[in-house]
């Protein structure tokens, strides 16, 4: 007798969808603004981060198997951050804010922060270009 198919879950369903990538996201962004030990962070960054806040949140969703509206429009993170010099302690800086702004949040399988936190510092420390042009 055949098994019947399971739905799978995807780690954006298990994460708790939009709302909670909105709060990572701007859990992120808050740490930057108010903590000095992302200045070098922060100072890659236009003054008004309205529109780099919606893009992260964007490609968060699509990262974990939500609305793929990120990949439908055929950006790149890696290329959107190739003009920039961001330094190894930047890179760095990235991805503690990430991995505090993830951990900040109640409730989170414990395995699936960990697991993104991990992915998400690998990427970050693989934006390291320092040929960029200089802020």
């Amino acid at each position: 007798m055949d098994e019947p198919a399971t739905a799978t879950v995807t780690p954006y369903e298990m994460l708790g969808g939009e709302a909670v990538v909105a709060a990572i996201v701007d859990r992120f962004y808050r740490l930057m603004d108010e903590e000095e030990r992302y200045a070098e962070l922060r100072a890659l960054h236009a003054p008004d981060l309205g529109k780099v806040k919606a893009g992260l949140a964007e490609f968060l969703n699509a990262w974990l198997g939500g609305p793929r509206t990120w990949f439908e429009r055929g950006a790149c993170v890696m290329s959107l951050h190739r003009p920039l010099a961001i330094t190894p302690q930047a890179a760095r800086q990235w991805a503690d804010a990430m991995g505090r702004a993830i951990a900040d949040q109640p409730g989170l399988d414990e395995k699936l922060a960990e697991a993104m936190t991990h992915r998400l510092s690998q990427m970050a420390l693989a934006m390291e270009n320092t040929s960029g042009p200089a802020s």
